[in-house]
Order: structure tokens, then sequence, then C-alpha cells
């Protein structure tokens, strides 16, 4: 009985192991530790909402034969979702593929509270995307500005992808609003600017300034975490209306005030972060990769049929 009983055991483990094998061939199509059943479910959730978010822009989603995926923009560019590469938060900072782009989950729930110091959805931006959208050059990025009423003055916005009206939308929200609460009008007045062609302080890189998706609302000498400290920012954040945030967030805004290097004065046109954050926020489950997602709309179904068909 005792030899039975340690076959048995035998074929036991022989049998989990095979088992475990297969159920791991099933879930990598390599031995690439990214080839899973939730990185693809990410991957999948990540080009949606890049399709929902750039519509007139991104055409179609390539797989090659090393398994690299690609957005295939208007133009014919083509854009790497992730180049595998292992990073840091510095080196996801200044080089950030697609996929480095829409990691960090923008939090839509409202904090007073400082989030933690690497923290920043939203503040990695792969600038091939951006080109492609709002401009490659200065004099192109120029061409496609268009005046936004504030209230008291016009400002410059892209008028690409809905940017401007989506500024101008949060605007209209907003003043009806300021007319009753003058504490959340002295946080948005006086403006402290929109599209201004420059580089990020101390880097090499674009400020989203320089393609008009960002607004500077008033200023704070606790507004930038260059100029304060962590506990200054945060007595800041604490004293900021929700209800300036919400309808910033609502027409597809985020906000440097949900960054660890935070930007209290910041508002930035990011469709993508914030379509992610409404319809996926929170964990992965073990429903369709897409539930959550407006998929009754034709043009989310399609997108939706698009990458299953490329994603197989």
């Amino acid at each position: 009985m005792k030899k039975v009983a340690a076959v048995y055991v035998v074929i036991l483990v022989l049998f989990s192991n095979i088992s475990f094998r297969a159920k791991t061939l099933i879930l990598n199509n390599d031995s690439s530790d990214t080839n899973t059943i939730e990185y693809y479910q990410t991957m999948k959730r990540d080009l949606l909402c890049l399709m929902m978010a750039y519509p007139k822009y991104i055409t179609n989603i390539e797989k090659e034969e090393n398994g690299q995926v690609y957005l295939v923009m208007e133009s014919g560019r083509k854009i790497l979702y992730d180049d595998k590469k292992n990073k840091n938060f510095k080196k996801k900072l200044s080089n950030p593929d697609l996929q480095d782009m829409m990691e960090q989950e923008y939090p839509l729930s409202y904090s007073k509270s400082l989030m933690e110091e690497d923290f920043d959805p939203g503040r990695r931006r792969v600038y091939d995307l951006l080109k492609e959208v709002y401009g490659e050059s200065k004099q192109q990025i120029e061409s496609n500005l268009k005046n936004v009423s504030l209230g008291y003055e016009n400002y410059q916005f892209n008028n690409n992808n809905k940017a401007a009206e989506s500024l101008q939308n949060a605007m209209r929200e907003l003043m009806p609003i300021i007319k009753e609460r003058r504490d959340i009008k002295a946080y948005l007045y006086p403006c402290s600017g929109t599209f201004n062609y420059r580089l990020i302080a101390g880097t090499d890189q674009l400020s989203p300034h320089s393609f008009g998706i960002a607004i500077d609302l008033a200023r704070d000498k606790r507004d930038y975490w260059k100029w304060a400290s962590r506990e200054e920012g945060e007595e800041r954040i604490a004293s900021y209306p929700k209800e300036l945030v919400e309808i910033f967030e609502k027409n597809n805004f985020i906000w440097g005030g949900k960054w660890g290097h935070f930007d209290i004065l910041h508002f930035e046109y990011r469709p993508e972060i914030i379509l992610k954050a409404r319809y996926f926020g929170g964990k992965l489950n073990d429903k369709e990769w897409y539930s959550g997602a407006p998929y009754e709309d034709p043009s989310v179904k399609n997108y939706i049929e698009k990458i299953n068909e490329v994603l197989k």
C-alpha cells in the first residue's frame, strides 16, 4: 500500500507540474513575464482608451512578428506600446512608451492629502503622440490655436481633438458657480496662462503648455513642488475647491494636485488618462477585458473588435 501511495504521489506531482506548465504556456506566448493575461488585459484597455481619446488620429493597431504592438496614426507613423525595457522612475518620465504613460492610474476620487512622491499619473508624456495630435512644430501648433473665453479675458488653447472645446465647456460650468462662490473664484483668477512654447524647467522636454493643452490657474507660492515643501503643498491642496477639480476632470483634464511632484495650479487636457480612470478604475476582473467601457457605442464596439482581432 505504501508503494502504491508513493507512486500516486509521484504521478500527482508530475501531473501538477505538467498542468502548471500548460497553464503557463496558455498565459504566456513566450518566456517573457510581460505576456500574462493581466498584462494583455491592461494593454487592451490602454489601447482602447487611447483610441477613444484620439479617434481622428489613431487609425489602427498592429502587432509585428516579434510581438511588438504599435498604434498606427493617421500620418502613418507607428508608436510603440511597450519597449519592454526595465526603467526606473526617472527613465519612465524622461523616455516613456505608451505603457509607461498609462501605467499609473489617475484617482478620480477627491483627497485633501498629498500623493506619494513618485505617483504622478499623466506626468509621463509620449511626445510622438502629442505631436501627431496637436502639431509637430511651434508653427503648426500656433496654427491650431483658438481663443477661449475665461470670463474676463481670452486665452489660446489648441483646437484639435476638442481640447479648446473642453476648456470652454469647463468654463461655462464654472461661471455660474463662481458668481456665488468667491472662494472658488479666487483659485481661478487671475489665470497664469495657457499656451507658452517652452521647455519644462531643468529638462529638454517640451511643456504641455507648448502644445496648448494645459492651463495654469491663479498662482500661490505653495503650488509647485520646486517652490514649496510637501507640508506646504498639502496645506494648499487641503484648501483647494473640490468643485473646481471635478469640473475640469469631467471635461477630460487631469489635475497636477494629484501628483506627488505636485503642480497644484496646473490642469492638463489628457482624455486618455481620464477615460482609463473613468471606465477601468480599480482592479482587473474576471469579466471581459472591456467590461466598464461604453461598448454599446458603435465606434467603441468597433475599437474593441479591432483590438481583439489584432491581439488574439
